[in-house]
């Protein structure tokens, strides 16, 4: 019975995979295809990526698109930061539970309206105080971090939920001070949620298009514009090899991620077994 539902499970998860990669692998291979028509077959090249190379236009696109999604990742995770410490440390406080919901309201908010708010909001602080004069860089990045910051404080609640207070309390009962604390313990021990509220954040902005599509201006196309607009033309072959950079770029981001998440455990595991038998 048990090697029957294994064997179950076992085709289940090949299926979702290959349901999952199968695609991308497809796309991978056709932006080598030598064939201007992308269902064709033309044989392997590199023409493809020499035209995406040389279009100003995508690059363009790719600085803006990663310029705001660093500033996102930081801004987002600084707030997003605190927003869980006041959540989890600060105890029951006035306003903590509308504070608490609208925390994660962006999470389940429609992006549909979250972009046509902050549309109106842009639009009614133009004419009040004329700021912003365009939309572009700045509102687009305002945006993200709007929603951003939501995902990055559910990451550290988490984290600071599950590792407890032991280590704070002691370092205080040993007379040092609330920042102290924060910076010599609690910060160093988040380090793994940090990182991944950062990864997550620079993945969500430069994946977003609904809200950017919302609040940007003339001029101002991020990668995820720019392709849905060439797509709406029809399918190309640049697009291909420009989606095939990303999924190596993302899959770089990840592994990189891994590394660093899995020397943090392991440094922490050591360091508890060190402790263990200091006290055994």
């Amino acid at each position: 019975m048990y090697g029957k539902r294994s064997r179950f499970l076992t085709i289940m998860l090949t299926l979702g995979l290959a349901f999952f990669y199968i695609p991308m692998l497809l796309l991978v291979i056709y932006s080598f295809n030598y064939s201007k028509l992308v269902p064709v077959w033309g044989g392997w090249s590199l023409r493809w990526y020499e035209v995406l190379f040389q279009s100003e236009e995508v690059w363009s696109a790719v600085g803006l698109s990663l310029r705001i999604a660093f500033v996102n990742a930081t801004f987002a995770t600084i707030l997003g930061a605190f927003a869980g410490l006041a959540m989890v440390r600060f105890g029951r406080f006035r306003g903590r539970t509308l504070f608490g919901g609208m925390l994660v309201a962006p999470l389940v908010m429609p992006e549909v309206i979250t972009g046509l708010s902050l549309l109106v909001l842009f639009i009614t602080l133009k004419q009040w105080i004329g700021w912003p004069a365009e939309r572009g860089f700045v509102t687009i990045t305002i945006a993200h971090i709007t929603f951003s910051l939501a995902y990055v404080a559910v990451t550290v609640q988490a984290r600071l939920t599950g590792m407890g207070q032991s280590l704070e309390e002691a370092a205080s009962d040993l007379g040092a001070k609330p920042f102290k604390v924060l910076t010599a313990i609690t910060i160093p021990r988040l380090t793994p949620a940090l990182i991944s509220g950062w990864l997550l954040a620079f993945s969500l902005s430069l994946d977003d298009l609904v809200i950017a599509s919302f609040v940007t201006g003339p001029g101002a196309n991020t990668l995820p514009i720019l392709i849905f607009s060439r797509i709406r033309l029809g399918l190309r072959p640049d697009i291909n090899a420009l989606a095939t950079i990303i999924i190596l770029f993302v899959a770089i981001c990840v592994a990189i991620a891994a590394i660093i998440l899995f020397r943090q455990q392991r440094r922490e595991e050591i360091d508890h077994q060190l402790a263990q038998r200091e006290n055994g």
